[in-house]
C-alpha cells in the first residue's frame, strides 16, 4: 500500500492490470508480465495513514485479500516459486507419499499428538528423530530466541517425556537413518546444482544431526555430480507438483543409498552459490527470461 499504486479494471473487453512503483516511477502492465519470481513476499502491513487499530486491521485484511486475489490471478504465468501450487507442495504428507509412490526410499515416519502412538512407533528403533513441521524457532524478543533443530532421541528416553509434551502440539518423528553424508539439490528449470554436505565430520551439536547447525562451524561444502536417477526423480517430482523450482534434502547412507527427506519449494540457495562459486543467480535469470520449465 505504501510502495505501489495499482489498478485492475474490466472494461467490457478484457481485464486490465496496472502497477506503479512510487519510488522509481516505473510502471508495469499486466500484459508485460511474462514470468514471476515468487520469493516469500511480505504480507501488507504498513498503512499510508494511521487511523486506529480497528480500522487499520480492517484495511490490512482488505489489502491482504486483494494481494491473494492477484497472486491467484497470476498463478498460471511462468514462475520460479508459485503462490498457488506451493501451498499444496509444502505438505510433508504430500511429499512423503509422492516420493514413496515414485519408488524413492524415505524414513519411516509418524505424525501424532498422542504419546502412546509415538512410543509405539519409537519402540521399533533404537533412536528416532524429532523435527519441527513448519516453525523453526521461538521468538520472544530480539535478544531472546530459540532455534529448533532436528533432535535425536534414544528409544528408552521417550518413555520419560511427560504426556502433555505430546498433546500440546503435533509431533513429527522419523526413525534415525545412518548417514555417510548429506546432499542438498537445487533444481531451477533445466539446471541442477548438487552440494555434498559432510555433516558426519561434525559433532552432534555442530551439524552431525542437523546440518543447519553447521553454518557457524564451517561444515564442509563440496560440488558433486548427482546420479542421473536422483536428478530424474527430482525433476519428475517437481513436474508432478507443477513447480519449476525446488530444494531437495537427501541422506546418503553408508551403503550409498539415497534417502529422501524433503523438498522445500521455495528454499534458500544463496549460501551454496557463495560457498561453491556456482552460477545459480545466472541460472535463475535464464529461467525467468526464457521461461525454462523443469
Amino acid at each position: 500500500m505504501v510502495d505501489y499504486e495499482f489498478e485492475w479494471r474490466y472494461n467490457g473487453q478484457s481485464p486490465f492490470l496496472w502497477i506503479k512503483d512510487k519510488e522509481t516511477g516505473k510502471e508495469l502492465l499486466g500484459d508485460d508480465i511474462l514470468s514471476i519470481w515468487y520469493r516469500r513476499p511480505l504480507e501488507p502491513s504498513e498503512m499510508p495513514y494511521d487511523i486506529d487499530e480497528v480500522v487499520n486491521k480492517h484495511n490490512r485484511e482488505e489489502s491482504k485479500a486483494f494481494y491473494l486475489y492477484l497472486m491467484y490471478y497470476l498463478s498460471d504465468i511462468y514462475s520460479i516459486g508459485n503462490h498457488f501450487y506451493e501451498k499444496y507442495a509444502h505438505s510433508k504428507l504430500v511429499q512423503l507419499k509422492l516420493a514413496a509412490e515414485m519408488g524413492m526410499k524415505i524414513p519411516n515416519t509418524c505424525f501424532s499428538n498422542t504419546k502412546n502412538k509415538i512410543v509405539d512407533f519409537a519402540r521399533n528403533y533404537s533412536d528416532i528423530i524429532l523435527k519441527p513441521l513448519h516453525s523453526y524457532g521461538l521468538w520472544y524478543n530480539a535478544q531472546l530466541t530459540y532455534t529448533l533443530y532436528t533432535t535425536k532421541i534414544a528409544n528408552k528416553d521417550i518413555f520419560n517425556i511427560p504426556v502433555e509434551s505430546f498433546t500440546q502440539t503435533v509431533n513429527f518423528c522419523e526413525d534415525y537413518v545412518e548417514k555417510m553424508y548429506e546432499v542438498r539439490v537445487t533444481i531451477m528449470g533445466k539446471y541442477t546444482f548438487a552440494c555434498k554436505l559432510d555433516s558426519q565430520a561434525q559433532d552432534n551439536e555442530t551439524g552431525k544431526i542437523d546440518w543447519r547447525q553447521g553454518y557457524d562451524y564451517n561444515i564442509h561444502h563440496e560440488r558433486m555430480l548427482l546420479p542421473k536417477e536422483i536428478e530424474g526423480f527430482c525433476k519428475i517430482f517437481l513436474k508432478r507438483l507443477k513447480l519449476n523450482f525446488g530444494c531437495f534434502d537427501f541422506i546418503v547412507t553408508p551403503n550409498n543409498e539415497y534417502v529422501f527427506l524433503e523438498c522445500n519449494p521455495n528454499g534458500q540457495w544463496g549460501w551454496i552459490e557463495d560457498e561453491l562459486n556456482l552460477p545459480m543467480s545466472e541460472a535463475l535469470v535464464d529461467c525467468l527470461l526464457n521461461r525454462i520449465c523443469v
